[in-house]
């Protein structure tokens, strides 16, 4: 009746608008991505998994094994992937994979009024039917998993500063990209009670959490707890270190899981940047007078590795105009297709070729230089970075 006003009822729908319906459809399908984007995302994909179950394939297998035996390779390649899943799951997928290769049978009975035969019976529906179920089960996880994964990001994004804050005698700009849903990386700025005097200092604060995605986001969550709780007490920027040090090396795995970070406590009045660089990459201080350049790397070991590490703090002065940048490796070691790291050099580049820029404007020539730098290729480490320009 729907169509009484266009076509008769009988009729079928014009072939443009079956046409229409059919590129509305693949609109809602693909998101409006283009094949060849598509193409791209299913590769990335299928690399991960690969890599994915790769590693339990390798941890299972010698490699001389794995070059001398094909049977042997395969083999354990299929059960890192039957690993995966839970025993019920892989009696599912096992008992759909026989039924689509067995072959097709017949049988037949005597009755009566003589032989009734039935010639065919087709497990290959049933071992389709078996693998669809399975493959929903896994659909219906990943859903679930995805809902849970949306709900960390909104969670982590309420520890990081959407903002930074007013500090005198700077200007400050900050941006993140998780490689995954959550993301290891943290960074803030805020102030903190001077010890000696009145004085207000301002905290500013880069890490890097050893690994990626869930993992690295709860212990991201640890070292911003125990960081707000340092900073709060009366202490010196290397007691504070050695203070969340301890704490790392207590949720580390011996050493496995920890924590590169830049700490710096800036004062106002003097200009002074005190800092410890706790084995996270050197930021960059380019001087407007001079365009000399300075890597601020005083500090000691990564934390979370030796309880009684020692942590020496190092201090520079702001003049007015000079840059510094704190960031993370995965700034520095974004790759092309052609392998090629985005390295220091052109940060330092597009640092130069903007003197008059704000923060806020040179972060995001980065990060536009980063993007043309990457193009395509799918990132697998977060990317931090932090400009603070001197007033």
């Amino acid at each position: 009746m729907a169509y009484r006003t266009q076509y008769k009822s009988s009729q079928r729908p014009p072939r443009h608008e079956i046409f229409a319906q059919i590129h509305t459809f693949w609109q809602r399908v693909t998101e409006g991505i283009e094949l060849s984007q598509l193409w791209k995302q299913f590769h990335v994909d299928a690399r991960s998994s690969y890599r994915l179950y790769q590693r339990d394939f390798n941890a299972q297998s010698p490699r001389e094994s794995r070059r001398h035996n094909f049977f042997h390779t395969a083999q354990e390649f299929a059960w890192a992937i039957l690993e995966k899943l839970t025993p019920a799951r892989r009696v599912l997928l096992l008992l759909g994979v026989v039924l689509l290769i067995f072959p097709a049978g017949g049988f037949s009975y005597h009755g009566k009024a003589g032989e009734v035969e039935v010639q065919e019976f087709d497990f290959h529906f049933f071992g389709g039917a078996l693998l669809f179920i399975l493959l929903m089960l896994e659909i219906a996880d990943r859903v679930v998993m995805k809902r849970d994964l949306e709900i960390a990001r909104d969670i982590q994004g309420w520890l990081l500063p959407a903002t930074p804050p007013t500090v005198p005698n700077l200007a400050i700009a900050f941006a993140t990209r998780p490689a995954n849903t959550v993301a290891g990386d943290f960074y803030d700025v805020f102030p903190r009670p001077s010890q000696q005097s009145e004085e207000i200092k301002f905290l500013l604060a880069v890490s890097d959490v050893a690994g990626k995605s869930i993992p690295a986001a709860l212990l991201m969550a640890t070292f911003q707890a125990s960081l707000k709780t340092l900073s709060a007490t009366s202490c010196t920027l290397a007691e504070l270190v050695e203070g969340m040090n301890r704490y790392a090396c207590s949720n580390s795995q011996n050493g496995l899981r920890f924590t590169t970070a830049f700490l710096g406590e800036f004062s106002p009045a003097s200009r002074s940047l005190t800092y410890i660089n706790a084995g996270h990459n050197a930021p960059i201080l380019l001087r407007s007078s001079s365009q000399a350049l300075e890597y601020l790397s005083n500090g000691g070991l990564p934390l979370g590795i030796k309880a009684d590490a020692h942590y020496e703090s190092g201090e520079v002065v702001l003049q007015p105009n000079d840059w510094l940048v704190i960031f993370t490796d995965g700034l520095v070691e974004a790759m092309n297709a052609a392998g090629e790291e985005y390295g220091q050099q052109r940060v330092l580049s597009v640092l130069n070729a903007g003197a008059s820029a704000t923060p806020a404007e040179m972060l995001a020539r980065i990060m536009s230089d980063l993007d043309a730098f990457v193009g395509d290729t799918a990132q697998h480490d977060d990317v931090t970075c932090m400009i603070v320009k001197a007033a």
